[in-house]
């Protein structure tokens, strides 16, 4: 993102004309500590003269018009304006430019499919930072989302398959991306979160709410999208290792380098952890244990200025020890192909293709035979055009995707399987009406050959900004399409009943109505957002007496409403805070099938403290999840789905401490105590941690290319 910034920004500069120039600018940009600062963009607003880069040295020299104010901005700092007036007759503007400690200027891409900064989105985006995962330390995207957000809770259903729950939306209606790619493979209408390890992550953006105008089916609860890494130095070699309670142990390493017009980063990673007991007794008195590991490889290419080619190449293995003679595999196959061309300053196209293949099977030990009976193979083809209107700033997105979803399975008859194609076309206008006011509209028709359904979902946004304030309001239709397995299932559950598909099922749909207020100061971030859902055809499970087992029906419409709260606060000196909070409250309308588990009221807070000097740095981070009881409706046995009885899930609260530190050229060592006031469950159940009390882990770093740096 960085390169193609810089490449509109030099092509500007030869294109543009240049009025009569006067004075002569020039001077230094350094840091708060007084280091010189590199690649600082250093442009006249309104983009009507010239524009340079700093050099290593933080120097610039720029012919401005009189009368002008020059932006000075780099990502990772705070932009700062410098007027022309103030430094006449040939003195240096020298800048000092202070870190941006609350991600303002972060860069996200998740809420409109074009690069916008943070505070520019016009879609409300919480942005994890490599900064935030680092401090955290989570094993996964599962315990990083717990940590860092309210409202989202991953809990065990049947067999200890992990499933979500974001503020009334399950799995199925939460899409994860991995670079904005799709996932293939689910159990339980989830996908395999342990897929998703946090090595060489860059960022993580989630957005709550519809957004099935720019992503499709499976969106109507929210996007994840986790966004990573290429090589950013000449050379690069990390190693690393954690070892923690019930023998959990990861081990991992990444190479990356630049060369020329190249650019490559490999990552590794293996995760092991025992099965173990339960302090007490409840729904499951176990934890199965297992292993798993993934090879990763990203490598970009870039034949000319504005053309770049990314090919990208993985593989996961997963073993899970559920049964004494059996073992649990997964595995997938990924890849893909993407070139992205900047034509001219207003024209950009983006022509993409990925492939994704998930199995799972079964390993029996006593004659060592591996049975597979799933597999989900997803091919996709996409192409994206867009259109900037420059320098007014409005931009048009038009875009469109084709997939071959192939699925056989265990739970089709006879181990069958089936073909879907989907076809979508979308597209989006941003406009900035002034330098107050920013629109966005957009529309996205989806086509599913199964059932030869075709669906429309509209997004509309507007924004309204003055000073370090933003107003949000926007509404979406969300729209999820029947799954091959929600229609043609047919699944016999250990000969105690059925249970089967639906091919008359009509798709979800969700009217997504939020308001949101924002104010931004470089030390402080305050949040404040209403949302309201309306849901309709909820696809569940009910028994069904004629057929004598469960199937997959539709049901009323339900409600999910609720508020989002924000504070955060981050001083130069190294302390830091965050407090958010989640109110969800889910309406659903008395003898609905579907149960609601949806605790109404959770937060999250971290309080962290840290400083650095030349060879040393620590940073010392408390954090906590409280989540309050819920009072649901629960089958009454596992044999039984006709009857049901009201139970009340205990409200518990987590403690993690963290203690990091960059101990001397690229040696970091993380102290991690987790479940720090030692909490147990008086009764494990689905929605209760798999605990058994404090825990403690100690993780080790090492970034080689270090050890020869200058400094």
């Amino acid at each position: 993102m960085k390169r193609i910034f810089l490449a509109i920004v030099m092509i500007l500069s030869a294109v543009l004309p240049s009025p009569a120039q006067n004075p002569n600018m020039h001077g230094t940009v350094t840091d708060s500590k007084g280091n010189p600062l590199e690649g600082v963009t250093v442009m006249v607003k309104g983009g009507k003269a010239g524009y340079v880069i700093t050099g290593s040295d933080g120097s610039y020299a720029i012919e401005v018009p009189e009368h002008s104010v020059l932006v000075f901005s780099r990502l990772g700092f705070l932009s700062i304006e410098v007027e022309s007036d103030d430094y006449a007759d040939g003195a240096d503007a020298d800048v000092v430019m202070e870190e941006d400690l609350m991600n303002i200027e972060a860069v996200v891409v998740t809420g409109t499919r074009t690069p916008r900064l943070l505070k520019d989105s016009p879609i409300l985006t919480r942005v994890i930072t490599s900064a935030d995962i680092k401090r955290v330390d989570a094993l996964d995207v599962g315990d990083l989302l717990e940590a860092e957000l309210p409202g989202i809770e991953f809990s065990y259903a049947m067999d200890q398959q992990v499933t979500l729950n974001m503020q009334g939306f399950g799995g199925n209606s939460v899409l994860f991306l991995i670079d904005g790619e799709r996932i293939a493979g689910e159990t339980l209408d989830n996908i395999d979160y342990s897929r998703l390890n946090l090595d060489n992550v860059q960022r993580v953006e989630i957005i709550k709410g519809a957004a099935s105008s720019l992503y499709g089916s499976n969106a109507v609860g929210g996007v994840v999208n986790i966004i990573t890494s290429g090589a950013v130095e000449p050379w690069s070699v990390n190693v690393n290792a954690r070892y923690g309670a019930h023998n959990e142990q990861r081990y991992g390493g990444s190479v990356g380098f630049m060369a020329g017009k190249f650019n490559s980063m490999t990552n590794v990673q293996y995760t092991s952890i025992d099965s173990y007991k339960m302090k007490n007794e409840g729904d499951y008195n176990t934890f199965y244990g297992g292993f798993n590991y993934s090879v990763k490889e990203r490598l970009l290419y870039e034949p000319v200025e504005g053309l770049k080619f990314t090919a990208r190449a993985g593989y996961f293995f997963r073993e899970r020890d559920m049964q004494a003679d059996t073992k649990d595999r997964y595995r997938d196959f990924s890849g893909g192909l993407k070139g992205e061309w900047d034509i001219n300053d207003e024209n950009r196209l983006e022509l993409s293709y990925s492939y994704d293949q998930y199995d799972k099977s079964d390993y029996l030990l006593f004659n060592s035979t591996d049975v597979r009976d799933y597999s989900n193979v997803q091919h996709v083809l996409r192409g994206i055009y867009t259109y900037s209107f420059f320098p007014e700033g409005h931009t048009l997105i038009v875009g469109g995707d084709y997939m071959r979803d192939y699925l056989m399975s265990y739970q089709f008859e006879g181990n069958g399987y089936y073909v879907q194609h989907t076809a979508d076309v979308f597209t989006q206008i941003e406009c900035k009406l002034d330098e107050h006011w920013h629109l966005t509209g957009g529309l996205r028709f989806d086509y599913f050959s199964q059932k030869k359904l075709s669906h429309f979902s509209p997004k509309f946004s507007l924004m309204y900004r003055t000073g370090g304030w933003s107003f949000r309001g926007s509404y979406s239709g969300g729209f999820r399409a029947p799954t091959l397995k929600e229609m043609y299932m047919s699944f016999d559950m250990a000969g105690i009943f059925m249970i089967y598909g639906n091919p008359e099922l009509a798709p979800e749909s969700s009217e997504n109505l939020s308001l949101s207020a924002e104010y931004s100061w470089k030390y402080l971030n305050v949040s404040l957002s209403g949302f309201y859902n309306w849901v309709d055809n909820r696809i569940t499970t009910v028994w069904n007496d004629g057929l004598r087992g469960m199937q997959y029906v539709n049901m009323s419409p339900i409600q999910v409403r609720g508020l989002d709260f924000s504070v955060s606060t981050r001083f130069p000196f190294g302390l830091g805070a965050r407090l958010s909070y989640t109110y969800t409250d889910e309406k659903i309308r008395a003898g609905e099938p579907l149960l609601s588990q949806t605790r109404p009221h959770s937060a999250t807070i971290k309080v962290e403290y840290g400083n650095s000097w030349k060879n040393y740095g620590f940073n010392i981070a408390l954090s906590g999840r409280l989540l309050s009881a819920v009072t649901a409706d629960v089958y009454v046995s596992a044999t039984d789905y006709t009857e049901t009885e009201t139970v009340t899930y205990p409200g518990y609260t987590i403690w993690k401490l963290v203690f990091s530190q960059d101990i001397w050229r690229g040696i970091d060592l993380n102290v991690i105590v987790d479940n720090l006031f030692n909490y147990i469950p008086d009764y494990y159940y689905s929605n209760s941690p798999a605990t058994t009390g404090i825990t403690a882990a100690v993780g080790l770093s090492v970034d080689i290319e270090k050890f020869f740096r200058k400094y």
